[in-house]
């Protein structure tokens, strides 16, 4: 479904990515895990079309997308959860939501988007009025995935979606996030601090480091990786 080949990204002099290359499946979850500043958010911006590439190409369902910009990026199916969520602070739940379906026009399929979003999470349609800044870091979450969602794509990528969220909603969200694969056949590209987490809910894994692919496989096999264990797992 995806592609990324010989990916290379600076920040001026500074290297962010260097020839990093990776493969997502058709209806996968793929995990990309490694340490700060390892290039995994630079990794999903570049997909997105949110950064420029120095050199290197980026295939989505057969067509080279490396220079389209972001907004025909998204209508294309891809979806992206940024890092810090991102939301609109100062708008409703309900405003929020519309603004993912910003490029959509039919109705009836927006609002069965809607009804699928709150199904999956139900606190959402009980704060629908709410400013969505008040939420809680779950429940911002929970919106910006929901957000993403509007956009009915079918390709879906999430960075750092455990980030600053209360550990017993932690689990829920990723809970969600296989259900909306399994369900809706949406592939999934995650990039995750919790690599144990991540490991658990995937089926195929890559290591970042300083910009560079370092290891990859299968994610039941990595997490029996010495290396890995060492490095990511908690030994």
């Amino acid at each position: 479904m995806l592609e990324v080949s010989e990916l290379c990204v600076s920040y001026g002099a500074i290297a962010a990515l260097r020839g990093i290359s990776l493969k997502v499946e058709h209806g996968s979850i793929v995990t990309l895990i490694g340490g700060n500043g390892a290039g995994k958010t630079t990794t999903l911006r570049t997909i997105s079309g949110l950064l420029r590439p120095k050199s290197g190409k980026v295939t989505f369902l057969g067509e080279n997308i490396t220079r389209l910009p972001a907004h025909k990026i998204v209508a294309r199916g891809i979806g992206h959860v940024p890092e810090g969520r991102m939301i609109f602070s100062n708008l409703t739940v309900a405003e929020n939501l519309a603004m993912g379906a910003y490029l959509r026009t039919d109705k009836a399929a927006i609002a069965r988007n809607r009804e699928y979003v709150f199904g999956i999470f139900p606190r959402l349609k009980e704060r629908l009025r709410q400013t969505a800044g008040t939420l809680s870091g779950g429940e911002q979450q929970m919106l910006a995935i929901g957000r993403a969602l509007m956009g009915e794509p079918k390709f879906l990528m999430l960075d750092e979606p455990s980030l600053g969220i209360a550990p017993r909603l932690i689990s829920t969200i990723f809970e969600k996030i296989v259900e909306i694969n399994r369900d809706r056949k949406i592939a999934v590209l995650l990039v995750e601090q919790n690599a144990n987490l991540a490991l658990e809910i995937s089926g195929y894994a890559y290591v970042l480091e300083t910009g560079q692919l370092s290891m990859d496989g299968a994610s039941a096999d990595l997490r029996k990786n010495p290396q890995l264990k060492a490095a990511y797992l908690g030994g």
